[in-house]
């Protein structure tokens, strides 16, 4: 089936909204190098015992879990923008859910078995419950609270967050017009807030989780919606990309006061999430912009745009291999062991735990993922060709942003 002419439709997406986008691979980059920053550092062990310069360092992964926020409106803009110009397709349903299923589900069972190995051979101190291993499963990784579950291997959370997205969303595009959208996406980022402050005042700790994190993804139809819009030229565009950056900015300088920074107060609970949202929502809009422009060298990294392609994989196994490398430095050489406070070896285990995550994510991308992919192309209709020049995408999420729209 032959992809929708983006450029038929409205002016601006004649040349934003392209086959390929290769500065969105960069933004990917940048999302998971700082997912797996702030693990790798600051979640960890913290600045307690830290001084000088490796104290900033660290200190400046602490924001890096902030990367989930970015994938999440990229999932809402990329996702919505393949349903939106693939929703009058006979096949509409049947080639959405097959795809996702072949880009997501071999991968994230094939970490659900290895963490169930894992954790039971010693090879890893996580432990990982038979509970919370049938939650995740079902994509109930962010609910396991409701359940009486501890959770007990963190990125799942906002996976399961992305499949509730992809199970109920192809449904909302299909029915509602495009007005009809804006309006839902509307009232989800304004519902969000006010459901945190509800959480924060009835002390509903970790229930829920994740979904609170929604207007990030409305955030994200709303661009894939505006970048479709006939009356949006290119010049407004930039408005509205620039506008939200200096809101975003504008929020937290003025609301640093007031805890808009923090978690552990009314006001940051409710808003931050939202602010981060926002400027997420204009740094794709502006890196979309660049993209197309003649500085697009600058948003064009080959590095990030490698970490960019392999994130799906770097995200889900990272917290794995470093387990597996703790594990490893303990028995062999247990004087290496890093310890808070010890930035020498806080940074071996990182430099070591990092190299093999990254090995490992391109392995399996064209040893494991890679059949998975060339099968979607076959049962989605396409030829192999074409499936095999196809890129990766994925969830953080990265088949939360697999560029679909840009495959025939």
């Amino acid at each position: 089936m032959p992809t929708p002419s983006i450029s038929e439709s409205n002016s601006v997406s004649q040349n934003l909204l392209r086959s390929r986008m290769p500065e969105l691979d960069t933004l990917r980059g940048i999302a998971v190098l700082s997912v797996v920053l702030f693990h790798g550092f600051g979640l960890e062990y913290g600045l307690k015992g830290l001084t000088g310069l490796p104290k900033l360092l660290v200190a400046a992964t602490l924001p890096g879990w902030a990367g989930v926020n970015l994938f999440f409106v990229l999932s809402g803009f990329l996702i919505t923008g393949i349903l939106l110009d693939t929703r009058e397709c006979r096949d509409y349903y049947r080639r959405f859910y097959l795809r996702r299923a072949l880009r997501i589900l071999p991968l994230y069972y094939a970490v659900l078995i290895l963490l169930a190995v894992l954790s039971r051979t010693g090879l890893i101190a996580r432990p990982a419950s038979w509970s919370f291993l049938g939650l995740s499963f079902i994509y109930l990784a962010n609910v396991t609270q409701l359940f009486g579950v501890p959770m007990q291997y963190g990125v799942l959370w906002s996976l399961a967050v992305e499949e509730h997205f992809y199970l109920l969303w192809p449904t909302a595009v299909r029915l509602l017009s495009r007005r009809g959208l804006v309006c839902m996406a509307a009232a989800i980022c304004f519902a969000c807030p006010l459901l945190r402050a509800l959480f924060y005042w009835r002390h509903y700790a970790g229930v829920g989780y994740g979904w609170l994190s929604a207007d990030g993804l409305a955030l994200g139809v709303l661009l894939a919606i505006l970048s479709r819009s006939s009356w949006v030229k290119r010049p407004r565009f930039k408005q509205v990309a620039i506008g939200s950056l200096t809101a975003s900015l504008l929020i937290f300088s003025l609301g640093a006061p007031f805890g808009i920074l923090l978690t552990s107060r009314l006001v940051g609970f409710i808003f931050r999430e939202t602010t981060l949202d926002l400027f997420c929502f204009g740094l794709v809009s502006s890196t979309l912009l660049v993209g197309t422009s003649r500085w697009k060298a600058i948003v064009n990294r080959p590095v990030l745009q490698f970490l960019g392609e392999v994130s799906y994989g770097v995200y889900l196994i990272h917290m794995l291999v470093f387990d597996v490398v703790d594990h490893a430095v303990s028995r062999v050489a247990p004087t290496l062991v890093a310890t808070q406070g010890d930035f020498g070896r806080i940074l071996l285990r990182f430099c070591l735990g990092a190299s093999c995550t990254f090995a490992v994510a391109y392995l399996s991308r064209w040893y494991f993922e890679e059949p998975f992919l060339r099968l979607k192309g076959r049962l989605a209709g396409q030829t192999v060709a074409t499936a095999t020049k196809s890129r990766l995408g994925g969830s953080l999420l990265v088949p939360v942003i697999e560029p679909e729209p840009t495959e025939s």
